[in-house]
């Protein structure tokens, strides 16, 4: 798949992605931006930067900040968001940066085992002694909200299996790995607060179906049968007086660039 077609799936509902779906990653954003330490003196690029909902984040923390997406509908959203950064469509296999022009480079997960030339590049563009942070996915299976995610699995086997490949950087020693192999010294990993929200069953197939990996189920079942069999499965989950809350397993990984 080229990155062009990152945007049949990423874009294709990409208001209800930035405004239903990516505000429980508040908890995801704001976590790491404090464990980075980010503020007026930093220059940060996020990397899959999205409807740039992290971006709006960091610059209210007082960086200076820049983003990259290969969804052309989601990069008018995060330009919108933050009209004074500087936001681009793009491959972030090949960012369109001068080497050293930022001190941080953030990916929350936007950049995955299976995308290693992605690490060469954020190394080039970070300055000496900069940081990176990426999340990726833990086990979702054993978390007490795998039950949100099950709608993914409603794709065809070859999909599914992609998927699980895509987030085997969340086990112990193969982050750190991924770090090593891509130039950078790994810090730290720990684990970020994740805990998904939707008010109501319809509200969360609806949020649901506005990401890549949903779509790749509606390919295999179609949208309507994908939204029906979604509100349904989060009825069996409902708590009168609640939303429908799920926590996933969520790690961070911070390197330095020597």
């Amino acid at each position: 798949m080229t990155w062009e077609m990152v945007d049949e799936g990423w874009g294709r509902k990409a208001v209800d992605f930035s405004t239903v779906a990516e505000p429980s990653s508040c908890r995801e954003y704001v976590f790491v931006h404090s464990r980075l330490s980010i503020g007026a003196t930093d220059r940060v690029l996020d990397v899959a930067c999205g409807s740039g909902l992290a971006i709006e984040l960091a610059r209210m923390r007082g960086a200076r900040c820049s983003g990259i997406d290969a969804s052309p509908r989601l990069v008018a959203i995060a330009r919108y968001r933050n009209p004074e950064s500087d936001i681009r469509v793009g491959d972030m296999r090949d960012l369109p940066w001068a080497d050293a022009s930022f001190d941080v480079a953030t990916s929350f997960r936007g950049i995955w085992g299976t995308t290693p030339a992605a690490m060469a590049e954020v190394r080039r563009v970070l300055r000496p002694g900069g940081r990176f942070a990426m999340t990726v996915w833990g086990d979702v299976s054993k978390s007490p909200g795998a039950w949100m995610f099950e709608p993914f699995r409603w794709a065809t086997v070859e999909k599914v299996d992609h998927q699980a490949e895509m987030v085997s950087l969340g086990r112990p020693g193969v982050g750190e790995a991924f770090l090593r192999d891509s130039g950078f010294e790994p810090e730290e990993r720990f684990v970020v607060p994740c805990a998904i929200e939707y008010p109501d069953p319809e509200t969360y197939a609806r949020g649901m179906a506005s990401t890549g990996p949903a779509y790749e189920s509606m390919q295999n079942i179609g949208e309507d049968v994908f939204l029906a069999r979604a509100a349904q499965l989060a009825r069996e989950h409902l708590v009168e007086g609640v939303p429908l809350r799920g926590q996933i397993e969520l790690f961070c990984y911070i390197g330095t660039k020597p």
